[in-house]
């Protein structure tokens, strides 16, 4: 007997990355050596001390019971001190910080939790497709907010009209910015927030890259910004900072009150995470920030060898200043990111992200991933200049 999916099911986003993998494996299980920059899984291990406090930590039986609905207080106070350490940012462990099962939890969790179907969110487009899951999941309306390379992609606030401000209830932002490696600075946020204020909108910023910056940059946090928390929330994650990607752990901080309904609607979904993970968690929080100055370094080094490589054959190309991304234009010749992105994955087999899978606004371009060696890489550029499609300016070759 088969049983019908309800109509919620039916309704979610086709999950577009899911083609991409499958393009993927079709071509390595024919034996073909793809590179694939396609993906947003860091490829470093670990650090060895987070690590060493799992294996104790997974020992004692105190952590084979449930641990408490909303997390160990600890946890939650390392997630505090870590706030107050790097950014200058007071937070209370019990009423301003939820302890979430990854990131991506809970930004699916948060339009479910602050919106009743037929209200609007706003959504940067490009943006992370995941935030789409969350919005058909509490049945609400996106207005979309373009993210244009003129504008250092930013949204511009002013082509929002004025219903389409009465009408949101919650906006997701996302710097340093998935995929498009952009940052935001004090200056945006500000204006943010004053726009938050005056139209009664909760602000969700995703800062899942904000260890993740270029050039002597330091992502700036949207909580660093007066009035932050009287307008809303920023979710960070241990996946990027600490190549911790399948422990699934990371934490919201924030308004009060958009805590609390997490927390509310986690207590009818989870009973926390395993105790072990929580205590290696508060490590990494709280120990050596080495690993993060080094894999920050690594990434920096990874961006400027892909970058100067496809500048030197000729591609046209803009360095990210965040993130382990970068978000390429298409050449001339190519009808589509899909179109381009088939074509190195069959002519080349290199692996990238077509850009419309992020959105309408991310049509022409395509987001590679910093998650390989840098031998890979060097790789990536030589097979890429071998099809022929660029041509080196005069000054490159002089």
């Amino acid at each position: 007997m088969e049983f019908e999916q309800s109509e919620l099911l039916k309704s979610l986003p086709r999950q577009f990355f899911a083609s991409l993998v499958q393009k993927v494996g079709t071509y390595t299980e024919k034996g073909a050596d793809v590179i694939n920059l396609g993906q947003g899984n860091p490829d470093q291990p670990t650090p060895e001390h987070i690590v060493d406090t799992l294996k104790t930590a997974a020992e004692n039986p105190l952590n084979h019971k449930y641990s408490p609905f909303r997390g160990f207080r600890y946890l939650k106070e390392a997630a505090a001190e870590f706030y107050k350490r790097e950014y200058g940012v007071d937070l209370d462990p019990e009423e301003e910080i939820a302890i979430l099962f990854g990131g991506k939890a809970g930004l699916v969790e948060i339009p479910q939790c602050l919106l009743n179907p037929g209200d609007s969110i706003l959504v940067p487009d490009p943006g992370y497709p995941d935030y789409w899951s969350g919005v058909e999941l509490a049945r609400a309306e996106m207005i979309k907010m373009p993210l244009r390379e003129e504008n250092g992609f930013l949204p511009d606030y002013t082509e929002l009209g004025s219903e389409e401000l009465a009408q949101a209830k919650l906006m997701f932002l996302n710097y340093p910015n998935n995929p498009t490696g952009a940052i935001a600075d004090q200056a945006f946020f500000d204006q943010t927030i004053d726009l938050a204020q005056k139209h009664n909108i909760c602000v969700v910023h995703d800062f899942a890259y904000g260890a993740v910056g270029f050039d002597g940059k330091r992502p700036y946090s949207f909580l660093q910004s007066k009035g932050s928390k009287d307008i809303g929330i920023e979710i960070y994650t241990l996946s990027k900072t600490y190549n911790m990607a399948g422990w699934r752990v990371g934490f919201a901080a924030g308004n009060k009150s958009v805590i609390a309904a997490i927390n509310l609607l986690q207590d009818h979904m989870y009973v926390s995470l395993f105790g072990a993970i929580q205590e290696a968690a508060a490590e990494a929080l709280l120990g050596s920030q080495e690993c993060v100055a080094e894999l920050n370094d690594l990434y920096e080094s990874r961006r400027n060898i892909l970058i100067d490589g496809l500048t030197g054959i000729g591609w046209k190309v803009t360095a990210p200043k965040g993130s382990f991304f970068a978000w390429l234009k298409i050449p001339e010749g190519f009808t589509s990111s899909v179109d381009f992105a088939d074509f190195l994955l069959e002519k080349a087999h290199i692996a990238v992200a077509p850009g419309i899978g992020f959105g309408d606004y991310g049509e022409g371009y395509v987001r590679v991933g910093l998650l390989t060696s840098e031998k890979r890489l060097k790789e990536a550029v030589s097979r890429i200049e071998s099809l022929g499609i660029f041509k080196k300016d005069i000054d490159n070759d002089l």
